[in-house]
Formats: structure tokens, sequence, C-alpha cells
């Protein structure tokens, strides 16, 4: 212990302290809460037995019962449908966005600027403006279907179980393209110009360039996009509190909105934590994929 002190003291072992104080900070913020997490999903755990240290272990009776739930399976199904209708529209609104602002244009950086306001804005003040907007009796995506001819009447986007799902994913496209554009706007300007120069002069139109040029040497960047908007998807929870509070009748209920539904509504909080560890392991099974596929990029 004493020369390990006087290595760090004199410089020698001070790249110790960069890597072990990041890790300790690391380990108590989410490598316990984690592991914690875990244990709870194989124990019996309610209101009462919350703040007991020894509580009845039950193994994978959590994950059976979840599994046979009869709202298990609608659940799923709107999870997926709106991790891929979120994931999807964000990427292609933003990534249209990033190829008009990458045409040079006064005032485009300013224009940029403003598309960020969605994303530092809380997700509640987001819920409460498409609240507004999603409204069937005064709002505005109504009126304007009305305005244009293609909505005859008033539909209940938030309260109707066709709708109500939609209703979130379309606020949730609105909040996370911003942070899609600004990412594959960075990965347009990383592309050099003479590759388009020279695409040119053979006789390369705009679409083949596109095809040939834009999306092959941004397939890194769109995987990181693709990856990290997996991430925040299954994160997103103020949107569903604020708009539909899952419902009605689950019809716009998801997994991370289930968990907490179960551990601070309804007080199970073994299985809570279990819908919180098989999203865990999907994610980090989704990044482990997304990384080695980058690794392999790399080295070829």
């Amino acid at each position: 212990m004493k020369r390990l002190f006087s290595s760090i003291t004199d410089g020698r072992g001070f790249d110790l302290v960069l890597v072990g104080v990041p890790f300790t900070f690391l380990l108590a913020l989410s490598g316990l809460p984690l592991a914690y997490n875990i244990l709870m999903s194989f124990q019996e755990v309610d209101m009462f037995s919350l703040g007991s240290v020894i509580r009845p272990f039950v193994g994978f009776k959590n994950y059976v019962d979840l599994l046979t739930q009869p709202e298990t399976m609608s659940i799923l199904r709107n999870t997926i449908v709106f991790v891929v209708g979120s994931i999807t529209g964000q990427f292609l609104v933003g990534f249209a966005l990033a190829l008009f602002f990458w045409i040079n244009f006064p005032g485009a950086s300013w224009l940029r600027g403003l598309f960020l306001v969605s994303w530092v804005m809380p997700g509640l003040v987001v819920g409460a403006i498409w609240n507004w907007i999603l409204s069937g009796d005064f709002g505005v995506l109504n009126f304007l279907l009305q305005q244009t001819g293609l909505l005859n009447g008033n539909i209940f986007w938030r309260s109707d179980p066709n709708f109500s799902l939609w209703a979130v994913i379309l606020a949730n496209i609105w909040l996370g393209t911003s942070f899609n554009m600004i990412l594959l706007a960075t990965g347009l300007a990383a592309i050099p110009a003479d590759l388009y120069e020279a695409a040119e002069m053979d006789g390369a139109n705009a679409w083949q360039r596109f095809w040939t040029i834009t999306l092959p040497m941004m397939r890194s960047t769109i995987g990181a996009i693709i990856a990290l908007g997996l991430i925040f998807t299954l994160q997103q929870f103020d949107l569903f509190a604020a708009i539909t509070d899952g419902g009605p009748n689950n019809s716009s209920n998801v997994a991370q909105y289930w968990a907490w539904d179960l551990s601070f509504r309804q007080y199970d909080f073994g299985k809570g934590a279990t819908i919180s560890v098989i999203m865990t392991v999907f994610v980090m099974f989704a990044a482990t994929v997304y990384v080695r596929s980058t690794r392999h990029e790399v080295r070829g």
C-alpha cells in the first residue's frame, strides 16, 4: 500500500488514478444498483418487504409469471412497434433535415439551432405540448387535417386504442429528430468532397452518389444512431406518463412503463425489477453487436 501511494504521489501511478476513480464512480452509481435490481428479480418484494434485508427467494417465478400474464404479448408488441416506429421516423426525418442543412445557405446555422430546442426540453414539457396538439376537441393536429381535407371529424388520438400508441410515437419522433439530425450532419461533413467530384465527373447522378458514397461512408454513424436510439427509446417514460398513461386498456403500454406501473402502483417490485433486467440484457446485447460490427469495420 505504501509503495502504491508513493508511485501515485511521484507521478508514476497517476494512470491508476485516472482509471480507478471513474471505475469506482461507475461501480457505485451503476454497478451496485444493477446488481440490486437483478437480486430483486429473484425475490418476492412488495411494499412491506422492500426495506427488509432478507426477503423470500422465488427463483425464476417472477420471469415465468410475466411470460404467462395475458397482457404480456400485447405490451411486447407495443414495445416493438414503439421502438421500430420511433427509431425509423427519427432517422428518416433527421436524415432529410441533415441533407437539407448540408446545403450552405444564409441562416442555416440559426435554423439548425432552433431544431435543437426539442431535444433540450424536458420530456414532461414535450408531453404537455403534444397533449394540446393531439387533443380530440381542440387539438392543432385535428384542425390541420380538417383544413387540408384529410379528415372529416375529430380523432381522439390519446384515448382511442387505435391511435394512442401512434400518438406517443409521433411525439417521440419530434423529440428525437434533432439529435439524429446533428449526428447525421456531422457524419455528412466528414465525407471528403473529392469523392463526390470524382463520381460526378464519371457521370453519376445525385441518387447514384447517395447510394454509392453517402450511405457506405456513413455506415458507422448510422450504426451509432440506431444503437443510441434503441437505448433512448427504451428509456422513454415521460411521454407515456404525460400523454396516455399507458391506456386505454394497455393499448399504449410498453415494457418500461409497465415496469414502473408494477413497481409503484401495484407495489410488485420483484416483477418490475424483472422487466428492467430483461430490458437491460436486450440493450446490452444490441450495444455489443454494434461495438463488434464497428470493430470489424475499423480492422477491415
